[in-house]
């Protein structure tokens, strides 16, 4: 069975250790980050590149548009806030070029684009914003409404003419946190096509004491569960936000709190779930009486899915010279 990770997390420095993804099953796909709002479109160009020359050299990776193996991981990269485009529409294409296929307009707080989940006053996606969702469906690449404010999420949905994702966003009516996601932002989500991906961050699910680690993948499986009941099975899948950055990001939020809220700095260091607790869902879900087939739509079907209808059709040349047409998302 295909893990496909939606969301997860490496250094943001050259210095990062490619090979620590090796932790997700061979087969499996996995989204990296690789920028957010602090972050130029030359830094985050190097941290693609960077990331892409240890991957490749590592020998255990594909990289997306480089096909898909059973005996790779495949990566490709995302960003978490529009604000590496510096601005720039047409840098939509360029980051998609260099293998990002999923964007947040904002993270957090206000930007050029639209409102953030902690901002006080939520007006929404600006006309920029709305462009870039445009632009982002017609080069086959992603809206990602996590880290954006309701108005924000709701107003991908109403834009995009491709499914839109919440990539790594759990359920408000089950924990109340303004990073969740309320019902509604849901529904509207499934209603593009869209799949809803649970994260295994402690304080968006409940337990983040550290020594809560199996109650936090019982927590992410609740989640799980709500989403398939309120979206069906079609509209639920797995990005665990897995921070292998993970001390670096908790001494972020302790030496600058006021760049966060106190829902973010008031439960302690923030804890996990790890890529080894995040293969254990399968079993836990088939325990609380899933079939095959269920457990393979949430675990990676579904992600796969929009991914394919959301990547541009291009021309492709079969051997007989007759043009057909192909995607460039694996599978």
């Amino acid at each position: 069975m295909k893990l496909w990770e939606q969301h997860t997390c490496l250094p943001l420095v050259p210095s990062a250790d490619v090979a620590e993804l090796a932790r997700y099953p061979l087969g499996s796909y996995v989204s990296v980050n690789v920028g957010f709002s602090p972050h130029s479109k030359a830094v985050s160009t190097e941290l693609c590149a960077d990331f892409r020359r240890k991957a490749v050299a590592d020998g255990r990776f594909s990289v997306i548009g480089d096909g898909e193996s059973e005996n790779l991981i495949t990566l490709a990269f995302d960003l978490e806030d529009s604000g590496p485009l510096e601005g720039d529409v047409d840098n939509v294409r360029y980051f998609h070029d260099l293998g990002v296929r999923s964007m947040l307009p904002t993270y957090n707080w206000a930007n050029a684009a639209g409102c953030g989940c902690l901002d006080a006053e939520d007006t929404g996606l600006t006309a920029y914003g709305r462009e870039l969702v445009r632009e982002m469906n017609r080069v086959g690449m992603l809206a990602d409404g996590s880290h954006c404010s309701i108005r924000t999420g709701l107003d991908i949905a109403s834009t995009t003419q491709a499914p839109m994702i919440y990539s790594h966003s759990n359920f408000a009516a089950l924990w109340a946190h303004p990073r969740n996601i309320t019902d509604e932002q849901a529904v509207e989500c499934a209603r593009t096509g869209g799949v809803v991906g649970i994260n295994g961050v402690g304080i968006f699910l409940g337990p983040n004491g550290p020594d809560e680690g199996a109650r936090r993948v019982s927590a992410m499986a609740d989640h799980i569960e709500y989403g398939v009941e309120l979206l069906g099975i079609d509209h639920v899948g797995i990005g665990s936000d897995y921070s292998f950055d993970h001390d670096d990001f908790n001494l972020e939020l302790a030496l600058h709190p006021e760049a966060f809220s106190e829902e973010y700095t008031r439960y302690g260091p923030l804890q996990w779930v790890p890529p080894e607790d995040v293969v254990t869902l399968p079993s836990m879900l088939r325990a609380r009486g899933w079939d095959s087939d269920a457990i393979a739509a949430v675990y990676g079907g579904n992600f796969r899915r929009v991914a394919g209808l959301s990547a541009p059709y291009r021309p492709v040349t079969g051997p007989s010279g007759d043009s057909d047409t192909g995607r460039d998302y694996p599978g």
